[in-house]
């Protein structure tokens, strides 16, 4: 058998598995070896097994077992990348009585073989580990000048390397974002809300997906969507080159909202008005809103607010505390002498202000016509009068 394999799409349109494939079975043909199946791995990489070309050929080895004593490859590089895979995967075919063989390296079953077969696996791996390392250290670079390298998260596309920026906004997504964003921030609505809000409105994933309330909650906590990049895997945290789709104050309010620092009622309370503030005032002891419900009395049923069970701190029965609040709201209200004494003020003001504009004017006015008589005067002295030194002196000065 066969098994051929490039890990790019774009390999897939030259010659390169052609290639393979013909090496493979001129070794085949040298080796007298009969060809019973060719799989072809296109566009996968060689750093997992998890390959479907190359799980179908593990699938015909064991329905096959008996029938099938050699696997062809290219080279070793082609069938994995890593040394423990490899091993494993060389150990499985070889409880099915199969030998692998490559095309173009000298490996075979005797202890030269295995002795070579290992120190080539073994530089496969160095050689993947050191493209991985430079791949990883291009990208860090790449983070730290504010360019996002990896898929560009929903509401924003990757864009085209002359436009000067890494990420733009996604046309049918972004305002969408903006608006989930907006939304949770305001905490009047909980995440399954804030989703069907969004969902109605025509959000969805890539693939035309309706938001989980997980992946929901991961996109609401990236902050890319402030312009800020953060990626603990490279040690990176900087600025992004790109224009944020939230501002910053609504982004942090919308965290606190799923942190549970901002406590969301639910539709049913939002609905009841029994308690309007609910969810409005806080507990002086823990700092959390309070809540409201009835109990009941020897004479009927009476309504408390009081804090969240993990405190009990406050007891209140809703006509006193609502009493409270409308006493607070009417010492906050203006009296009509305060507001008469803020407009006597202001007129006061202005007029104060008019008047130093008017008197500035003045002086300009004045001294502009002190100036011109003064000019005018030493004009008619010399054309009149015979000009003394005095008179000279005295106009020069002037």
């Amino acid at each position: 058998m066969i098994y051929v394999r490039v890990s790019t799409k774009e390999q897939t349109e030259n010659l390169s598995l052609p290639t393979q494939l013909r090496a493979c079975e001129e070794y085949c043909r040298r080796h007298g070896f009969e060809i019973l199946e060719r799989f072809h791995e296109q566009g996968e990489s060689a750093k997992t097994t998890d390959r479907s070309e190359l799980q179908n050929l593990l699938k015909y080895c064991r329905t096959h077992k008996g029938k099938v004593h050699f696997v062809i490859v290219y080279n070793l590089t082609r069938f994995a990348r890593e040394k423990y895979d490899h091993f494993a995967l060389r150990a499985h075919l070889k409880s099915l009585g199969i030998s692998l063989r490559s095309a173009t390296e000298p490996i075979d079953d005797t202890s030269t073989g295995k002795l070579m077969e290992g120190v080539l696996a073994a530089f496969a791996q160095f050689d993947n580990d050191v493209r991985s390392d430079r791949t990883r250290a291009g990208m860090r670079a790449a983070l730290e000048l504010g360019r996002w390298t990896f898929p560009a998260p929903l509401g924003s596309l990757n864009a085209p390397k002359w436009s000067g920026k890494s990420l733009v906004h996604d046309p049918d997504r972004a305002e969408l974002m903006k608006r989930a964003f907006e939304d949770l921030a305001t905490g009047r609505y909980t995440k399954q809300e804030v989703i069907a809000r969004a969902t109605a409105a025509g959000l969805r994933s890539r693939k035309g997906l309706t938001l989980s309330p997980q992946s929901f909650g991961q996109l609401m906590r990236n902050p890319i969507y402030i312009g800020k990049i953060e990626s603990p895997d490279y040690g990176v945290s900087t600025r992004g080159d790109f224009e944020p789709i939230v501002d910053e104050a609504t982004f942090y309010r919308a965290q606190a909202v799923l942190d549970g620092r901002v406590v969301v009622s639910s539709p049913r309370q939002r609905n009841r008005p029994d308690f309007p503030l609910r969810g409005f005032v806080r507990c002086d002891a823990c700092g959390r809103s309070l809540t409201g419900s009835w109990s009941k009395g020897r004479n009927g049923r009476y309504a408390y607010y009081h804090c969240q069970r993990q405190c009990r701190a406050v007891n209140v029965s809703n006509a006193v505390l609502e009493g409270a609040f409308v006493d607070e709201l009417t010492l906050l209200q203006p009296t009509p002498g305060y507001m008469r004494l803020v407009k006597d003020r202001i007129l006061h003001v202005r007029k104060r202000t008019s008047g130093r504009r008017n008197r500035s004017a003045g002086l300009k006015r004045s001294s502009r016509s002190s100036t011109g008589s003064t000019k005018r005067s030493c004009t008619r002295s010399r054309s009149t009068s015979p000009a003394t030194a005095v008179n000279a002196t005295s106009c020069a000065s002037n």
